[in-house]
């Protein structure tokens, strides 16, 4: 098994919002947002990743700019296949017309159907052999924990379509929960808010950047205050009303809660050998929705367990799949692999 990758090795994060690939050698060498862009008249692909996300909520009527991707798997087969065979073309020049070997982390809670759907996007772009690793393991690996031991470890992801908590030891996953609330919940709860307090319809655009601007889980030192625009829903005009934090932390504060009770059942579930060893080095967090000032706060103070956000929350799954193509983990403990 430690033989399973040859030639060319890719790692991919296939994520809901952002997909990352790692080569073997030169590290991540794509990073782009997983949208596409598509003109309904001829039903033809026009753009994919940035040069499609500039698209989102300014395009005409034949044009269309979504994300193929909900809930951390494929929502939309035939766009997720040529977004994903797109991207692959823009990595040519670091692999030329070799099949490479891939590495692709999915979610935890994935169903056979989800992905043989990954496997079969993945597969269309001539790959030699698809491998399978649970994203959490991969963040966990990603951010330098040494999950071979016999030592047990807490990681929480908080991607784009869900949130894996995740207790890891001796390579594998000792216990997992999933749920699909994570950060384009988020988002969609502040487009709510501003629909309900204001009457006022906000883009997906505007509602990231205002769960980046003013998001959080916790009270801030210094609340936090921004304009927004979008369209008043009585008249059809343009409307701006000034927004603060702390309305959108009330926002987003059953969310917040569902996450720290997937958490907490988790611990709860855990063998005590285990939850001592999760006691004492405390609980990560990783993927771009742990990113929500004061979430951090917010969890060790309902829970009373240090709490910690890895350097890179984004990119610890790709670089979790380059650790593994580099061998430096034992692929046999860890990844499911299909037949190619």
């Amino acid at each position: 098994m430690m033989g399973l990758f040859k030639g060319v090795q890719l790692g991919i994060d296939l994520g809901t919002r952002n997909l990352l690939v790692f080569l073997r050698g030169h590290g991540v060498v794509l990073n782009e947002p997983a949208v596409v862009a598509v003109d309904k008249r001829s039903n033809t692909l026009l753009a994919i990743g940035t040069d499609a996300q500039r698209m989102l909520g300014r395009t005409p009527g034949n044009i269309v700019a979504f994300r193929p991707l909900k809930g951390g798997v494929i929502a939309d087969y035939e766009l997720a296949q040529q977004m994903i065979l797109g991207f692959m073309k823009r990595i040519k020049k670091y692999i030329g017309f070799s099949k490479p070997s891939v590495l692709i982390g999915v979610p935890w809670g994935i169903t056979a159907v989800e992905q043989r759907a990954v496997y079969d996007a993945i597969k269309q772009s001539e790959a030699k052999k698809i491998t399978l690793i649970y994203e959490p393991l991969a963040a966990a690996i990603g951010a330098k924990l040494d999950v071979m031991k016999a030592s047990g470890f807490m990681i929480v992801d908080i991607g784009g379509g869900t949130t894996e908590v995740a207790v890891i030891s001796l390579g594998g996953l000792v216990l997992c929960k999933s749920i699909r609330v994570a950060g384009d919940d988020f988002d969609d709860a502040i487009i709510q808010h501003c629909r309900r307090a204001y009457n006022l319809l906000i883009g997906e655009r505007m509602a990231e950047q205002i769960k980046i601007t003013l998001g959080s889980a916790y009270p801030l030192k210094e609340e936090m205050y921004m304009e927004v625009s979008g369209r008043d829903l009585m008249t059809g005009l343009p409307k701006t009303f000034k927004m603060s934090s702390y309305e959108i932390r009330d926002a987003l504060s059953e969310l917040c809660v569902a996450i720290l009770s997937a958490i907490r059942l988790t611990l709860e579930q855990t063998p005590p050998e285990l939850s001592s060893d999760i006691m004492q080095k405390g609980i990560l967090l990783t993927g771009g929705g742990a990113l929500l000032l004061g979430l951090v706060d917010y969890l060790e103070s309902e829970i009373g367990l240090p709490v910690s956000l890895v350097d890179d929350p984004i990119s610890a799954v790709a670089y979790g799949t380059g650790d593994v193509l580099e061998r430096k983990y034992k692929v046999q403990h860890m990844s499911s692999v299909l037949a190619s």
